[in-house]
């Protein structure tokens, strides 16, 4: 890990000036020596780079919403050219291409922050062997050394042996009770995140290996970060800590506010805005206009749970507009207009003689090469007369070779 960490040792400078700043700012008010000072400077430093990943998680939620959405073409060009893997990646980039989809965005986020992450963990390893590093000088070291989090400081880890710990002026016992705590937190946060993403943002219409994947990393995830929570200073565990609730949260906000389609929330979303419209006779709200708008402008490509919406707002009275809005109409009419609508969207099956008719129809005529291709014999065979009462069957009589009549039988 000092390897990983050493090789974003470019970054350990502008991460110690921002926690010396927040230090600094914290300081006058709990004590310069206080681990209230320093923790919540670290917590100060996650929401800092927080707020600057803000776009890239704009892309990660459309990155993720374009790749559950092109899953079951990605599965057809798997398994048309599961023979082929040049051709098969070359279809795929294409794809991606004309989707405008980047797989690689929806790593974004914990890509942009790793080096601050590994940065910060070799600031509390220099911190915890009493080096300087960046811009803390040797008494900011001392200071942060006698810092301690509900009795652990801020740079000592589970498996520290107690010599360690003690030149700390901690116990062994406080610091593995308070790394425990924040281990299992780290990892239960980790766990609801993937959770509620699998349950409710996850369009439920399309049935997939991604899902499949997704599934397994909700339980994989808190895993790894407990294996490996061990070994993490108490300082970084607060980093990691407050990045995941963090996360936890920002996703809860996307989810209330702008679900996936076809998803558990899109439902519940699409719910409360009846709600809504029922109570005020109106859509209040941009974002919510927007929804309204698009969801309009979908047409008979909407899915169930916009049908569902629809038919909830003509039983309240209302139909929804073009411009986001909606109109205010007698309840049986907007439901007559909506189950009219519905008809349409659904095609008529046709008759089987009309089916057939359309396949004959549709059959390609064989041309000269196959004509050329028939056997000679089918060639060779004279045509049968068009007429002659002497040749055709009697009506009544099997056609073909008749069985020879027996001698005793009438004739």
């Amino acid at each position: 890990m000092d390897t990983i960490a050493s090789l974003f040792s470019f970054i350990t400078t502008p991460v110690s000036w921002i926690i010396v700043q927040f230090h600094s700012l914290y300081g006058a008010v709990f004590g310069p020596d206080t681990g209230w000072a320093w923790g919540l400077s670290i917590v100060s430093l996650v929401v800092l780079i927080r707020i600057c990943l803000i776009p890239l998680f704009v892309k990660q939620i459309k990155s993720t919403r374009n790749m559950q959405a092109l899953q079951p073409k990605m599965k057809a060009i798997q398994e048309r050219y599961k023979n082929d893997k040049q051709r098969q990646s070359e279809e795929m980039m294409k794809l991606y291409k004309e989707t405008g989809t980047n797989p690689l965005s929806s790593c974004l986020p914990i890509l942009a922050q790793s080096p601050f992450f590994f940065a910060l963990y070799h600031v509390l390893s220099k911190i915890a062997s009493g080096d300087t590093i960046g811009v803390l000088n040797q008494s900011l070291v001392n200071s942060a050394r006698e810092a301690h989090i509900f009795g652990a400081p801020i740079a000592a880890k589970f498996m520290d042996d107690p010599a360690k710990v003690e030149a700390l002026n901690a116990s062994l016992l406080d610091v593995r009770i308070v790394t425990a705590v924040m281990i299992v937190l780290m990892s239960l946060s980790q766990f609801f995140t993937q959770r509620q993403l699998m349950q409710k943002n996850v369009d439920l219409t399309v049935k997939t290996p991604y899902m499949q994947q997704q599934k397994m990393l909700m339980y994989i995830f808190p895993v790894i970060f407990a294996v490996m929570g061990i070994n993490f200073p108490v300082g970084v565990l607060v980093y990691w800590l407050t990045t995941n609730v963090w996360t936890m949260g920002q996703q809860m906000y996307v989810i209330n506010q702008n679900p996936t389609p076809g998803s558990k929330a899109q439902d519940q979303y699409l719910q409360r805005l009846v709600k809504s419209v029922t109570s005020h006779g109106d859509v209040r709200g941009r974002r919510r206009r927007a929804v309204v708008q698009a969801i309009v402008a979908k047409g008979p490509d909407r899915n169930d749970n916009e049908r569902k919406f629809y038919t909830s707002l003509a039983k309240a009275g209302f139909t929804p507009q073009a411009d986001g809005s909606v109109k205010k109409v007698d309840p049986a009419t907007a439901e007559a207009e909506n189950a009219a609508a519905t008809r349409r969207q659904q095609p008529k099956r046709q008759p089987k003689a009309k089916r057939q008719a359309q396949a004959a129809h549709q059959s390609p005529a064989k041309t000269s090469l196959e004509k050329a291709d028939e056997p000679q014999d089918a060639k060779q065979q004279p045509a049968k007369p068009a007429g002659g009462s002497a040749r055709q069957a009697k009506s009544g009589q099997r056609k073909g070779q008749q069985r020879p009549k027996h001698p005793s039988s009438k004739k």
